[in-house]
């Protein structure tokens, strides 16, 4: 017997447009507490701590892709 996986479950409602994945997203989101949606956010590097401006020393895609192709 295979296991049954709610997250599949979940992705294949939003894939069959059984429900929008705005929806889902929504429904997830307040079904989460605030500290679980703090660390989904860390572990995907989409927190604050990630979105600082920092100059790393590495060019941003835009300067990387002028210097791939001067033209454009």
């Amino acid at each position: 017997m295979a296991n049954f996986n709610s997250r599949d479950e979940a992705l294949e409602l939003v894939e069959n447009g059984i429900v929008s994945a705005e929806a889902m997203l929504t429904m997830a989101l307040k079904f989460m507490s605030t500290d679980d949606v703090a660390d989904m956010l860390d572990c995907n590097e989409l927190s604050e701590r990630f979105m600082e401006d920092e100059d790393d020393g590495q060019p941003d895609w835009e300067q990387e892709w002028h210097d791939f192709d001067p033209e454009c």
